[in-house]
C-alpha cells in the first residue's frame, strides 16, 4: 500500500483529481488499521474464531427479528445487503466499511475531531469491478455480489475466499445518498482491507493511504466548511444539524 504524507490542502486536492472514480475513507488517527467495525469488536472481546460465523449471523437474525417495530416497511429487512447496512447506520458492528465516493466526505470525516495526523484511505473501486480472478478461486465480481440472495452467507459468512467487494445496496437510505457512500465489504474478518487486497494481482497498487498533517486541519475544515461540507449537509436530520454547531465554534467569519 503506497502511503502519501502531506501537509498542504491544495496538495490534498491534487493528489485526489488523479484518483477518478476510487472510493475514500476517513479516519481521525493514522495508525488505526482499517478493519471493520465487527473485526474490531470481535477481534476485542471473542478471541475464538470459530465462533465468529455463528456470532455474526446470530447477531443479524435478532436484529431481523426485532426491527420491524421500529420502520414503516418490513420488507426491506427481506434485503440482506440493506439489512446491513441499517445495522450499520444505526450504530450496530457489521462487517461494512463505510467509504464515499467524495474524497472530500472522507476528508471531513477524517478532520473533523482530529487531534493529530489523520489519514484518508483509497480504494480503486473501478479496477475492482473489472479485476479477475479476485481471489484464489478466481471468482468474479458478479458471482460473489452480496444483493443476490444467499451470497453473503456462502461467500462472506463462510470465510472461505479472500477478497473484497465494492458497492451499494439497491435502495440507498438518506445517509448514503448525502455523503455519495458506498461500501468495501471483506469476506474475511480477520484481515484488514488492504492486507487483503495485498493477494490480489497488482493488489499494492488498488489502494493508497494519504496521510494529512495535524496542522493542515484548520485550513482543510475551512474549505470544506465553504463547500458545505458539514455534519449538517452529510446527516440530514436533527442529530446532524446538531452535531454541526461543533464546527460552528471553530470556523468563524470575518465581518469587516
Amino acid at each position: 500500500m503506497e502511503t502519501i504524507f502531506i501537509d498542504k490542502w491544495d496538495d490534498y486536492v491534487h493528489i485526489v483529481r488523479e484518483l477518478d472514480g476510487w472510493a475514500f475513507r476517513g479516519q481521525q488517527r493514522t495508525e488505526w488499521p482499517l478493519y471493520s467495525s465487527l473485526s474490531r469488536h470481535l477481534l476485542s472481546f471473542v478471541p475464538d474464531t470459530s465462533l465468529w460465523r455463528s456470532r455474526e449471523e446470530r447477531a443479524i437474525r435478532i436484529f431481523r427479528r426485532k426491527a420491524h417495530n421500529y420502520i414503516s416497511d418490513a420488507r426491506s429487512l427481506d434485503d440482506e445487503l440493506r439489512c446491513l447496512a441499517m445495522i450499520q447506520h444505526h450504530g450496530g458492528p457489521t462487517r461494512l466499511l463505510d467509504f464515499t465516493k467524495s474524497p472530500f466526505v472522507a476528508a471531513f470525516f477524517a478532520l473533523e475531531a482530529a487531534s493529530g495526523d489523520s489519514a484518508v484511505f483509497a480504494v480503486d473501486t473501478p479496477s475492482l469491478w473489472t479485476l479477475a480472478p479476485i481471489s484464489e478461486n478466481g471468482l468474479v465480481r458478479s458471482t460473489v455480489d452480496p444483493k443476490v440472495k444467499g451470497n453473503l452467507d456462502q461467500y462472506f459468512f463462510s470465510g472461505d475466499h479472500s477478497f473484497v467487494w465494492a458497492g451499494e445496496p439497491n435502495q440507498m437510505d438518506l445517509r448514503l445518498v448525502a455523503q455519495s457512500g458506498t461500501f468495501v465489504i471483506p469476506s474475511v474478518l480477520d484481515k484488514t482491507v488492504d492486507e487483503i487486497l495485498a493477494g490480489y494481482p497488482s493488489g499494492g497498487s488498488l489502494i493508497k493511504k494519504i496521510v494529512l498533517s495535524a496542522g493542515l486541519r484548520q485550513e482543510g475544515l475551512s474549505m470544506l466548511y465553504r463547500m458545505n461540507v458539514t455534519h449538517a449537509s452529510l446527516f440530514p436530520d436533527l442529530e446532524g444539524l446538531a452535531r454541526s454547531t461543533r464546527l460552528e465554534l471553530e470556523v468563524v467569519w470575518n465581518v469587516s
